[in-house]
């Protein structure tokens, strides 16, 4: 994917080794408070493989970031002193990317688009929503509008899931903005008091749809910056798409497939949101909360 002729985001910050802003608890504290709610693409991936445990982040209060190069504590740089490595770089620019996107996507529906900040770090990282190590992977946390990120991630992307390349890692990133762009539509809030007034696994199903329709959100901002795709991008956030499905990583996981505990969605249903949103380049053909959406 294109992207060398794009400024790296103001909106970063460089957390450091098991650091970085933020407060509160720490993760196993807020589990009760976080049951039934979500974590970003790539940490459903590794808390799978690593304790068979599912978890979401949802509601919260905003927070604007990035600006400047005054340093953040002991974990770094702000603004784009923070995207200071190959990988951050890459990951600063495709922020970039989804920011000047959405803007114009929120302009035309009368909107205005707020930018997440992207958080980098190394070990853990203390956010807003808690406590969380490398090992969750990427997430997102509505309470501080950071998308969180170990590039060490994009390793065992391809070491422990096949899914190479750099539209891959675009695609990661890309799915943690979408629930950002959630949350500032409000669909987050409104999916998370439905869950809290349901069974379990009606929770599990209303997270799938949210996760689904973020990956069509991904989707979108490819769409809208197909200039930028080159020969086999498409091909590359397909095969991590479905290596990130739900039904794929629990048959490696455990061998055995359980549909009622699905919170993201199968692989089938992944790659097909994403391909929607790459062939209409329209959020409104992401509504996958209608009836026969799945």
């Amino acid at each position: 994917m294109r992207l060398d002729d794009l400024d790296p985001t103001e909106h970063a910050r460089d957390l450091g080794r098991g650091g970085g802003g933020g407060g509160g608890m720490g993760l196993l504290g807020l589990l009760p408070f976080f049951l039934g709610r979500r974590l970003g693409c790539g940490g459903m991936v590794l808390l799978l493989l690593a304790i068979g445990a599912y978890a979401y982040f949802s509601g919260g209060v905003s927070m604007t970031g990035g600006g400047g190069s005054s340093q953040v504590g002991s974990g770094g740089f702000r603004g784009s002193e923070a995207c200071n490595s190959e990988e951050r770089l890459f990951a600063c620019r495709v922020m970039t990317s989804t920011e000047d996107t959405w803007e114009v996507l929120f302009r035309q529906a009368g909107r205005s688009y707020k930018p997440a900040t992207i958080n980098f770090f190394s070990g853990g990282a203390q956010s807003q929503c808690g406590y969380a190590s490398s090992a969750v992977g990427p997430f997102y946390c509505p309470a501080d509008d950071g998308v969180y990120l170990d590039t060490a991630f994009f390793d065992e992307m391809v070491q422990r899931f096949g899914a190479r390349g750099d539209f891959a890692q675009a695609y990661v990133i890309a799915h943690e903005v979408g629930h950002h762009v959630q949350d500032l539509l409000g669909t987050s809030a409104e999916i998370s008091r439905r869950q809290a007034q349901g069974s379990e696994s009606e929770a599990n199903a209303l997270s799938v749809r949210l996760e689904l329709q973020a990956d069509c959100f991904a989707g979108v901002w490819a769409a809208r910056n197909r200039d930028r795709l080159e020969a086999g991008d498409i091909e590359e956030g397909m095969t991590a798409a479905n290596a990130i499905g739900d039904d794929t990583l629990q048959r490696q996981s455990q061998g055995r497939v359980m549909p009622d505990s699905f919170t993201h969605g199968t692989s089938e249903q992944r790659m097909r949101w994403l391909k929607r949103g790459l062939e209409t380049g329209d959020p409104a053909m992401c509504d996958t909360f209608g009836a026969a959406a799945l």
